[in-house]
């Protein structure tokens, strides 16, 4: 039996070549073994965004968020399936969780510079 990062791996490959389905259900298979594998609810999410399966896709985006709440991608990727859903304030909250986050790693960074 395959373990999780080989079925992320092959659902990764089958995405590349455009077989979304295909790689939904390695997706899938991988997040039966660790419901909370965050590279493969994020991949999940893409993928049904690619299929345009945008209920799928913002339902995955805020699994994502809750598993990596501090995850600036997460968040941007969940504003995203927001706005192509037509959801606009729902994207703005989801963008301005974004930028708070990443406001506060610039300012982590700058403090960790000045220990230098």
């Amino acid at each position: 039996m395959a373990d999780k990062e080989t079925l992320y791996d092959e659902g990764l490959d089958l995405a590349f070549d455009g077989d979304f389905e295909g790689a939904i259900g390695r997706y899938r298979a991988a997040l039966d073994i660790d419901a909370g594998y965050v590279d493969a609810v994020h991949a999940l999410a893409m993928a049904h965004k690619e299929l345009g399966q945008l209920d799928l896709a913002i339902e995955a985006g805020r699994r994502l968020c809750e598993l990596a709440p501090d995850d600036i991608l997460a968040h941007t990727s969940l504003s995203q399936f927001y706005q192509m859903a037509g959801l606009i304030a729902e994207a703005e909250a989801e963008s301005a969780k974004a930028k708070v986050l990443d406001w506060k790693r610039q300012l982590s960074e700058q403090k960790d510079e000045g220990k230098a």
